[in-house]
Order: C-alpha cells, then sequence, then structure tokens
C-alpha cells in the first residue's frame, strides 16, 4: 500500500463519482480505476458498492475515517518538517520517565506548548531508554531517575525527591513514619523490570546500603501498575514523594524514617548540545524550578 492509494480512495469517497474523483486528482479515470482496486485486493475487502448511485461499504466508512486522520497527521508532520528545515520552528523532543510527570514537568509543557515557534515531541520512556535516543538524535532532553556513566551524555540533578511507602488500605504500617528495616519484612512490587538498570535497582540499592534485602513478589514495568497491584495486596512499593498527587481510597503512604531514602529527578542531554530550543528549555526548568523553592 502507498500513500497515494490513501489519497485517490479519499477523494473517491468524498465525491462518491470516479469522474469528478479523477478531475479533483488531476488524472484520468481509468488509472483510478486501477489503483482503488489495487487498495481493496491489497485489504481483501470491498470498499465500494459499485452501483448507482456509488456507496462506501462498512469497511469502506471504516477506512474512509481512519485514513483521514492518518493523512491529516502526516500533512500536519509535512508541514511542520518545512518550517523546521526553512528554520521558521524549532523541534525539541523530550523524554520522561512516569514518575518525574508529578514534579516541574507538567509546567515545562505547558510553558513550550504556548511558544508558536516550537514544534513539541514527547515520548515516555526509562533513563535508559533516554541515553540511548539522546545519542540517536531522537529526542534533546530527558527527565529521568538514573545516574548513567556516559560521556556522551551530561547529567544534572533537578531535584531529590524523598521517598514514601505505598501500602494497602488498612495495613498495620500505616500511617508511619517507617523504617527501611519494617519494610524489607514485606514483599514487594518492584518496576520497571525492564529494561535495567532502572529505578527497580535504584531501591534495591537503597535497601543493600542498610545490610538488607527484600523478596520481590511482582515485577512491572509501569508506575501505575505497581500501585495498582500494591492495592490488589500483592506487595508494598516505594515511590517518589510527588506521586502521592495520586489520591486512592485503597491506597496509603507512610514516610520513611531514614531522610537519606530519596530519589533523585535528573535531566539528561548530549554533551556539548548549545541548541537554541534546548538552552530555551534549560532556562525555562531553572525559573520553574526557583519558583518551588
Amino acid at each position: 500500500m502507498e500513500l497515494r492509494h490513501l489519497r485517490y480512495f479519499q477523494a473517491l469517497a468524498e465525491t462518491l463519482n470516479f469522474t469528478r474523483a479523477a478531475e479533483r486528482l488531476h488524472i484520468a479515470q481509468p488509472p483510478l480505476s486501477r489503483q482503488i482496486q489495487q487498495l481493496e485486493d491489497e485489504l481483501g475487502v470491498a470498499l465500494l458498492e459499485r452501483g448507482r448511485p456509488l456507496r462506501l461499504t462498512e469497511a469502506g466508512r471504516f477506512f474512509h475515517e481512519h485514513s483521514s486522520t492518518l493523512l491529516e497527521q502526516l500533512t500536519k508532520v509535512c508541514d511542520n518538517t518545512r518550517r523546521i528545515g526553512s528554520g521558521e520552528k524549532a523541534w525539541l523532543g523530550i523524554g520522561f520517565a512516569p514518575s518525574t510527570l508529578y514534579g516541574v514537568l507538567p509546567d515545562l509543557i505547558r510553558r513550550l506548548r504556548s511558544d508558536a515557534g516550537l514544534e513539541l515531541g514527547l515520548s515516555e520512556m526509562t533513563t535508559l531508554q533516554q541515553v540511548e535516543s539522546l545519542k540517536a538524535g531522537r529526542i534533546d532532553v530527558g527527565f529521568g531517575r538514573i545516574h548513567i556513566n556516559d560521556p556522551a551524555i551530561q547529567q544534572q540533578v533537578l531535584t531529590l525527591d524523598p521517598l514514601v511507602a505505598a501500602l494497602p488500605a488498612g495495613h498495620p504500617l500505616l500511617p508511619g513514619p517507617v523504617s527501611l528495616t519494617d519494610l524489607a519484612q514485606e514483599s514487594f512490587v518492584l518496576y520497571p523490570g525492564n529494561p535495567r538498570p532502572s529505578y527497580a535497582d535504584h531501591v534495591l540499592a537503597l535497601f543493600a546500603a542498610y545490610g538488607l534485602q527484600i523478596e520481590v513478589a511482582q515485577w512491572t514495568n509501569e508506575l501505575q501498575t505497581a500501585i495498582g497491584l500494591v492495592a490488589a495486596g500483592i506487595g508494598i512499593t516505594l515511590v517518589p514523594a510527588s506521586v502521592q498527587v495520586l489520591h486512592r481510597a485503597d491506597i496509603g503512604y507512610a514516610k520513611l524514617q531514614e531522610a537519606q531514602a530519596t530519589s533523585p529527578i535528573i535531566i539528561s542531554r548530549r554533551t556539548g548540545d548549545a541548541s537554541p530550543a534546548l538552552t530555551h528549555c534549560l532556562a525555562l526548568i531553572e525559573e520553574l524550578s526557583r519558583g518551588r523553592l
């Protein structure tokens, strides 16, 4: 299937007339008919009821609706690509770990999106994935929680987020504060399981620093999934304190007695990158961070 098949079908679906669609596309009617037949053959379904009047089948209506959306998105991508290439707009790619969305990042995204001269790309990914995407040029800045030793990547700790224990409602350790020694007696839900190293390794290292080991009852890849499993009684977990904005009746949060139990929010970028869009982004981060002090 090629792009022209989608464009040809869109013109035909809007006119429901081969002659008018061919005129709109500035082609002859026979080639249009052949292209539509090729599209139907590839999909293995009839998109048209070839009677008088011409009608779309149910499959044709579905294909028209969704292919129109794809073409609109493609048109926007092409337009923005031209503007970026001509210098009218800049593009900034941001990668983020889900747990960083409860800090300065939402305010940053709002500020960046209000800039008409900037096209923003957002990708949810772990710190390790951010590093690979930065080196490949797919993103320009990442928000994660893991220190990575790579000369191609420059990292900066934005803030240290205290950790809290997420426990099922009614758990005897609520409302806290609780010690890591007490928590080590519980089964844990850890995240993310892949790729490693990850925030899970940070939690394991925290307990190991106190000579403690924990039993992992369940691994998961998402913060929200981990919290849901805690609510289901599978185990407990440690989350950054900023996650407490997620109010759930089936979950309780307990402060830790160990003040050193923190998780950093770390900004990652390419070493030596001084592009205007990234410089603007970093200046906004500093401004927003000062406003939270």
